[in-house]
C-alpha cells in the first residue's frame, strides 16, 4: 500500500508539473546556423509576446529567459537584416557575461549595448571607406534600362552602404539603404540584387535592402548567388531569375521540415531571471 501511495503521489506531481508547464508550438520561423556553439533561431516575436512573455524584444538567450531552450539564441523575426548581426552579438555577449561572471541582466544588457555601439561605428567606417574606393557606376539593369529620367550615364555611389556581411563564394555581401537606392539610382530595386543583374552594383557584390527581415536574409543571399552564377555562365536574366526563385521555394520547404522536427517549446512557471547563473 505504501508503494502504491508513493507511485500515486509521483503521478500526481507529474500531472501538476505538466499542467504548470504549458507547451507552445509555432514559435520557430527559420534556422540561421550556429555561432559560438549555439544554435541561432529566428522566432516569431509576435507569438512570443502574445503567448509567452509580453516584453520579449529583439532577441533572447537562456540566461535571461528560462523559456529559451538551452543551447539556443533567439532573434525576433521582426528584426531587420541590418540589425540582425548586432542583435546576435548582443545576445551572445549578454549570455556570456551572465554565465561566466554571474552579472545581473541589467549590467550585462548595458555592456552589450556598448558592444553594439562599437560595432556600428566600425561598420560605418568600413562602408565610407568602401564607397571612397569605388569607381562611378551606370544606373541601369542587365537589360540596359534606366528608370530615372535625366540621370547621368555614370554616377558616384554615396551614402548607400550600411554594413558588410562577409564574402560568399568570392562575392562580397553588403547591406545597403534600399530607400536611397530607389530614390537616387533605380526605383525598381527590390529586396536584393547582384552585379550581373544590375550594372550600378559594383563587380562581385550582392546588395541586400536593409529593410528586409532577418528571416528573409539567408534566402535572399542564396537566391542572388545562384542567379549571379547562372548569368555569369551565360544564362539570360529571365531564365536565371526563374531558376533562382524555384530554388528559393525548395529551400523554404526544407526549412519548414527542419522547423516541424523541432521539439515543442515547454514554458516553465518562472519566465525570466535577473541575475546570471555561473556555469
Amino acid at each position: 500500500m505504501k508503494t502504491r501511495h508513493i507511485l500515486g503521489l509521483c503521478l500526481l506531481l507529474l500531472i501538476v508539473s505538466c499542467e504548470n508547464n504549458k507547451t507552445v508550438r509555432g514559435i520557430y520561423r527559420s534556422y540561421w546556423g550556429e555561432k559560438g556553439g549555439y544554435a541561432i533561431w529566428i522566432v516569431d516575436g509576435y507569438k512570443v509576446r502574445q503567448e509567452i512573455y509580453k516584453e520579449f524584444l529583439y532577441g533572447g538567450n537562456e540566461q535571461r529567459y528560462l523559456f529559451n531552450p538551452k543551447g539556443e539564441i533567439w532573434i525576433d523575426h521582426a528584426v531587420s537584416c541590418e540589425e540582425f548581426e548586432l542583435t546576435l552579438a548582443h545576445e551572445l555577449n549578454e549570455r556570456s557575461l551572465m554565465a561566466k561572471f554571474g552579472w545581473t541582466y541589467e549590467k550585462s544588457h548595458d555592456s552589450s549595448l556598448m558592444l553594439e555601439l562599437k560595432m556600428r561605428k566600425k561598420y560605418d567606417t568600413l562602408c565610407r571607406a568602401h564607397e571612397g574606393s569605388l569607381h562611378k557606376v551606370c544606373p541601369e539593369d542587365a537589360t540596359k534600362i534606366k528608370e530615372i529620367p535625366g540621370i547621368a550615364d555614370s554616377i558616384v555611389i554615396s551614402g548607400i552602404y550600411r554594413m558588410p556581411l562577409g564574402v560568399r563564394d568570392g562575392i562580397s555581401i553588403w547591406i545597403v539603404d534600399g530607400y536611397k537606392v530607389r530614390a537616387g539610382i533605380f526605383p525598381d530595386f527590390g529586396l536584393s540584387g547582384n552585379d550581373m543583374a544590375y550594372h550600378y552594383i559594383p563587380p562581385k557584390e550582392i546588395w541586400l535592402d536593409g529593410q528586409i527581415s532577418s528571416e528573409e536574409t539567408e534566402f535572399s543571399i542564396k537566391t542572388e548567388l545562384l542567379e549571379r552564377k547562372l548569368m555569369a555562365d551565360g544564362v539570360s536574366y529571365g531564365k536565371a531569375y526563374d531558376s533562382a526563385i524555384n530554388t528559393n521555394v525548395r529551400m523554404r520547404h526544407e526549412m519548414q521540415k527542419l522547423i516541424d522536427a523541432h521539439p515543442p517549446l515547454i514554458i516553465p512557471p518562472v519566465l525570466v531571471r535577473d541575475t546570471g547563473v555561473k556555469e
